[in-house]
């Protein structure tokens, strides 16, 4: 088994809260982790008729058979679980850590969570690997772009199983469809739905329109915003705000969409080797995803907020993004083998504006760059693609 980086956050949160959710995008990895954390776990899971039978049966006297509390798999399936968790809860001793709930549909399990268990329960998010995972389990290429045309979804790292890489993101979609997004729209709406993810895809590192979107599909604007609400609640794409520090700066006001994944995304876009991501107009864009799903992970994964943001003002100067860290990091994030200085001009610029305002040296350059060393030059970190989600701390 690949160590998951989100191992401690559990742990971290399991040794506060009676209930734990951990959430995340189907196939992220989540049973498996919650195992691996406890082993000593009873592990029940609701896929199973009978046994979602006897919890659907008397709910309370269902948690009460596990003492020492359990792993609860597809947890969502039984609604009426969360109201006796809440009462388990409040009545046993104070006992952190007993009842951990993972469940595929992301939906219902945390709306069920926050509804019935609110000030009781924590949750985690938990998106596929990162880098620095596959690098300390050995299966990191040496070629970035074969990560990012492969993505890092756990199962496709599972040597036992060999998938083909177009045959399981094909089932993915499906899967996806047939079982998150029927709870959300009706059923004749699925095929334009999936052209919508397509939409979304072509857009992957754009400015976000909702409008463009609905005109493109041929939906409302209102059913374009729920749509991409659907998306974004299943961790399939990322909206990144825009900053709020507006540097005596005309600031737009617009969220760039991301998805989570690059390999989806190339699926999606329909790329069937690496070298159509090599040669294809988006490929900028299509880094600038990886780069932002990476620095995703490492915020999600210590089970902290992201606080993500790209600044971009009304004459066109942009930074890819903005990590407001221990330190804040101004991000440019480029296609380069090399670190080149005129890489690093937007950063640089960023970060003199943003420090001068603040009237400190706060701010700091970062170039994210595809070549195979970090280092600093003239007090520019540029940073090699297998560091991006380990760099900034």
């Amino acid at each position: 088994m690949i160590e998951r980086t989100a191992r401690e956050a559990l742990v971290r949160l399991a040794n506060q809260f009676p209930v734990v959710g951990v959430t995340g995008p189907r196939q992220s990895g989540k049973t498996t982790l919650c195992q691996a954390v406890f082993p000593e776990k009873r592990y029940i899971s609701l896929d199973n008729a009978g046994t979602r039978s006897i919890a659907e049966s008397n709910p309370l006297d269902f948690i009460n058979a596990f003492p020492e509390g359990a792993i609860i798999d597809e947890a969502q399936k039984v609604p009426g679980l969360f109201d006796a968790l809440k009462e388990h809860v409040d009545l046993a001793p104070y006992s952190p850590g007993k009842f951990i709930l993972t469940g595929s549909s992301q939906f219902r399990l945390r709306e069920n969570m926050t509804e019935s268990l609110a000030g009781r329960a924590a949750f985690l998010k938990l998106l596929p690997f990162t880098t620095k995972e596959l690098e300390l389990a050995g299966l990191l290429p040496e070629d970035p772009y074969d990560l990012i045309f492969n993505g890092q979804y756990p199962p496709l790292y599972d040597n036992e199983k060999r998938y083909d890489r177009f045959d399981w993101y094909e089932n993915y979609i499906e899967t996806y469809l047939d079982l998150d997004v029927k709870e959300q729209i009706k059923d004749a709406n699925l095929p334009t739905f999936k052209k919508f993810i397509t939409a979304c895809a072509l857009r992957s590192g754009q400015l976000l329109s909702l409008d463009g979107l609905a005109n493109d599909i041929g939906i409302s604007h209102p059913t374009a915003k729920s749509w991409l609400n659907i998306l974004e609640r299943s961790f399939i794409v990322h909206l990144l705000e825009p900053d709020s520090k507006s540097l005596n700066k005309a600031l737009v006001k617009t969220p760039k969409l991301f998805f989570v994944d690059t390999g989806l995304l190339c699926h999606l876009l329909r790329m069937e080797t690496k070298s159509d991501l090599l040669l294809s107009e988006s490929k900028g864009a299509i880094v600038e995803t990886f780069a932002v799903a990476e620095l995703l992970k490492q915020k999600l994964n210590q089970g902290r907020s992201p606080y993500l943001t790209y600044y971009r003002d009304v004459k066109g100067f942009e930074v890819d993004t903005i990590a407001d860290w221990k330190h804040t990091f101004a991000i440019e994030v480029k296609s380069s083998n090399g670190p080149e200085s005129k890489l690093a001009g937007n950063a640089r610029k960023y970060a003199g504006l943003r420090n001068s305002v603040e009237g400190n040296e706060h701010t700091r350059s970062v170039v994210f760059y595809m070549g195979d060393l970090t280092m600093n030059i003239n007090g520019t970190d540029y940073v090699s693609w297998k560091d991006w989600g380990s760099f900034l701390n």
